[in-house]
C-alpha cells in the first residue's frame, strides 16, 4: 500500500511525481492504479471488522485492518491474564473513528482510529442481547455500586435498582458486592444498551410459591419454628418459611409485659403455636405462651375465696391497683376495697408500683380471667364494734366534716360519719338550712340516736341533749284564753307566725286576724310589728300553738257565746293547729334519714 504521508512531507511536486513513477514502474497498466484504491474496503465508524497485527511496540499495537492505512490500538487494552498480541495474530476491532486531514475531495486517504475492548464489550452485549429475555432468570455477579443501585455483571454489567435488591431494603447494599445473586430481568432497552434486574421480584416469586405450599401444610395447634422479622409495639411478625404470622404482645406470655422486645428479638429464630389461619387473607396469629400452660386453669384451686396472699402491686389507675399473685396471675383491688375508713381519692395514697402487699381474694373469673381482690378485708372492720362504741343515748363529740341541706355529717373518728338531721336540732326553732345554727369544722357534742350497722349509718341529735320542753315548760307557760305579745316574724297566704320568745312560735291564722273578712293579711299586719295575741289551744303531741288577735278583747262570756260571727267550726283548729300544717314538727321516723350517698349533693 502506498504511504500517503510520506508523500505529503515530501517538499515539492517534482519530488512525489518521482517516488510515484517509482511505485509504480513495475505495474504494466498505471491507470490500474486508480482502481486498485477504489477496491479498498469501505469502512463505517462504530462498526467491528478484522485485523491483522503486524506490529507490537511497547504502547501500541499496529493492525492492518485494508485500510489505506493501518490503526493503532493501546497496548493496555489485551489484560494481564491474556496472552499478549504477537504480529499475525488476527482481531475484532471496533472502527471508533476515521481522522481526516484535508477534504474528502482534495485527499481520500485518511486515518483509523481502533478499539479492542470495545468490540469485545459490544460482541459480548450483541451475545446476551440475543441471548437473555425480559422475565428471564440470569445470575451474575455483583462488582460495585453505583448512583441508585448496583451493578451486577452477568457477562456485561447490569442495573439492580436498590429498591430491588430485596423486600426490605437493607441499610447498606454494598455488602452484596462480590456475592452471586440470582435477578429476573425486567426491562431491556436495546437502543441503549441497556438492562435492569431485580432480585426482589424473584424473591417474591419464590415467596409466593413457598407460602402457597406452607399454607396447605399448616395446621392449628401445630408448634412451628420461624424468624423474627419485624417488631412493632403491638407484636412481632415471624417469617415461618415464606409468610409471616403475626405474634402478639398479648400472645408472648401470661403475664403482664410492656414491650414485645422483653420477649423476643431481631432475627431470633423461636418456637411458636399456631393459633389461627386464615386461608382467602392469608394471615395467621401465632402463639409464644401457649406453649405453656394457663396458669388460670388451676386458679380456683390455687386462690379459694376469702383466703388471703401477698402479691405486688404492678400498675396503679384512678379506680384502683393491680396486684400480681404469681406470673401471670393478676387481680384488680378496687379503690372502694383500700380501707373501711379512709375516704381514698386515688388508690396511690395507698399503695405504689413495686410494693408488696397483702389482699383477700373477694371474687374469682377463671374463664374471664379476673381476680377480684381487696386490702381493707385483711383488716377488722370498725363497723364491725361501732355499737360497742357508739351505744344508743350516748354522748359523742365530733366534728362537722359537711353540711348538706337537710343536716350535718358529723366525724366521729377517720371514716365514721354520724347525720345530725336538721329536725334534730333544736325543740323549738324551725331550722331551714344546718348553717344556721352550724359551720364546717366545727367541733359539736350530740347524742346518739341509733346505729345501723348493716347500712353503716349513725344518727345523731343535738336537741336530745336537753329536755323537751314540750312535755312540761311551754304547756305550763302558755294556758288556752292567756294574752301574749309576740313579733311578727313570717306573712303567709293562710295566716301569720308570731314569735312568743326565741325559737318558739304560734300561728295566727287570716280568720283570726280581725273581726272583718281579710284576704290579705299584709294589709292588717307587718313583719317585725309588735302585737297583742290570745292563746287559742296549745297542743304537745303536734307541737303547734293556734293565736288569735281578734279574740283579744273579747270577755269569756262573748268568747263562749252565740254570736252568729262566732259559730264557726272548731275542729280542725286552725291558727297552726289545723290544716295549715304544723308549726314545729320532728321528722316522724329517724331510721328513714337519707345517708350521705343518697342525699342530695351539698
Amino acid at each position: 500500500m502506498v504511504n500517503r504521508n510520506l508523500i505529503r512531507n515530501l517538499e515539492s511536486d517534482h519530488q512525489i511525481e518521482n517516488l510515484f513513477h517509482t511505485a509504480v514502474a513495475d505495474i504494466e497498466d498505471p491507470t490500474a492504479m486508480i482502481d486498485l484504491i477504489d477496491t479498498d474496503r469501505g469502512f463505517e465508524v462504530n462498526k467491528i471488522i478484522e485485523g491483522r497485527v503486524i506490529r507490537v511496540d511497547e504502547d501500541n499495537v499496529l493492525v492492518d485492518v485494508g485500510f489505506k492505512s493501518e490503526g493503532s490500538i493501546p497496548r493496555h487494552e489485551w489484560d494481564a491474564d491474556e496472552d499478549p498480541p504477537a504480529i499475525g495474530d488476527i482481531v475484532k476491532v471496533l472502527v471508533e473513528e476515521v481522522e481526516e486531514e484535508f477534504p474528502v475531495t482534495e485527499d481520500p486517504f485518511s486515518m483509523v482510529s481502533l478499539s479492542r475492548r470495545k468490540a469485545q464489550k459490544l460482541i459480548e452485549w450483541d451475545n446476551v442481547m440475543n441471548a437473555v429475555k425480559e422475565g428471564q432468570v440470569v445470575t451474575g455477579t455483583v462488582t460495585r455500586k453505583i448512583k441508585g443501585g448496583l451493578l451486577v455483571d452477568i457477562g456485561v454489567n447490569v442495573f439492580l435498582p436498590a429498591s430491588q435488591v430485596d423486600i426490605r431494603r437493607p441499610s447498606d447494599i454494598g455488602d452484596y458486592i462480590g456475592r452471586a445473586v440470582q435477578c429476573e430481568v425486567l426491562k431491556i432497552d436495546e437502543t441503549r444498551r441497556n438492562i435492569v434486574v431485580s432480585r426482589r421480584s424473584l424473591i417474591e416469586k419464590q415467596r409466593k410459591e413457598d407460602r402457597e405450599r406452607l399454607l396447605e401444610e399448616l395446621a392449628e395447634g401445630q408448634t412451628r419454628k420461624g424468624v423474627v422479622k419485624n417488631i412493632a409495639e403491638f407484636g412481632a411478625f415471624v417469617d415461618l418459611g415464606g409468610i409471616d404470622g403475626l405474634l402478639h404482645i398479648t400472645d408472648m406470655s401470661w403475664e403482664r409485659i410492656g414491650h414485645p422486645t422483653e420477649m423476643v428479638g431481631l432475627d431470633q429464630e423461636i418456637e411458636i403455636v399456631i393459633l389461627h389461619i386464615d386461608r382467602e387473607k392469608q394471615k395467621i396469629a401465632l402463639g409464644l405462651k401457649q406453649k405453656q400452660a394457663n396458669p388460670w386453669d388451676t386458679v380456683v384451686e390455687k386462690y379459694p375465696v376469702n383466703t388471703t396472699h401477698r402479691g405486688t402491686v404492678v400498675n396503679v389507675m384512678s379506680y384502683g391497683a393491680f396486684v400480681k399473685l404469681e406470673p401471670g396471675i393478676e387481680g384488680l383491688v378496687h379503690i372502694s376495697e383500700m380501707s373501711w375508713t379512709k375516704r381514698v381519692n386515688h388508690p396511690n395514697e395507698l399503695v405504689s408500683i413495686g410494693d408488696e402487699i397483702d389482699v383477700v381474694i373477694l371474687g374469682v373469673d377463671r374463664h374471664g380471667q379476673q381476680l377480684s381482690l381487696g386490702i381493707k378485708q385483711t383488716q377488722e372492720n370498725p363497723w364491725d364494734r361501732v355499737r360497742e362504741r357508739y351505744p344508743e343515748n350516748g354522748v359523742v363529740s365530733g366534728r362537722v366534716r359537711n353540711l348538706t341541706n337537710y343536716g350535718a355529717f358529723v366525724e366521729l373518728e377517720e371514716g365514721i360519719d354520724g347525720l345530725l338531721h336538721v329536725s334534730d336540732m333544736s325543740w323549738t326553732r324551725k331550722i331551714s338550712h344546718p348553717n344556721e345554727l352550724l359551720e364546717k369544722g366545727q367541733q359539736v357534742t350530740c347524742r346518739v340516736l341509733s346505729v345501723d350497722r348493716e347500712r353503716r349509718r349513725i344518727a345523731l341529735g343535738l336537741k336530745q341533749l336537753d329536755q323537751d320542753p314540750w312535755d312540761h315548760d311551754i304547756p305550763n307557760k302558755y294556758q288556752p284564753g292567756q294574752v301574749v305579745s309576740g313579733k311578727v316574724t313570717k306573712i303567709t297566704n293562710f295566716g301569720v307566725f308570731v314569735g312568743l320568745e326565741d325559737g318558739l312560735e304560734g300561728l295566727l291564722h287570716i280568720s283570726e286576724l280581725a273581726d272583718h273578712k281579710v284576704e290579705n293579711p299584709d294589709e292588717v299586719v307587718k313583719v317585725g310589728q309588735e302585737i297583742e295575741v290570745k292563746i287559742l289551744r296549745v297542743d304537745t303531741e303536734e307541737r303547734k300553738i293556734g293565736l288569735s288577735r281578734k279574740r283579744v278583747e273579747w270577755a269569756e262570756e262573748e268568747e263562749h257565746g252565740d254570736r252568729p260571727r262566732e259559730r264557726e267550726h272548731r275542729a280542725p283548729l286552725k291558727g297552726g293547729l289545723g290544716e295549715a300544717g304544723p308549726l314545729i314538727a320532728p321528722r316522724a321516723a329517724k331510721e328513714e334519714t337519707p345517708s350521705e350517698a343518697e342525699a342530695p349533693a351539698e
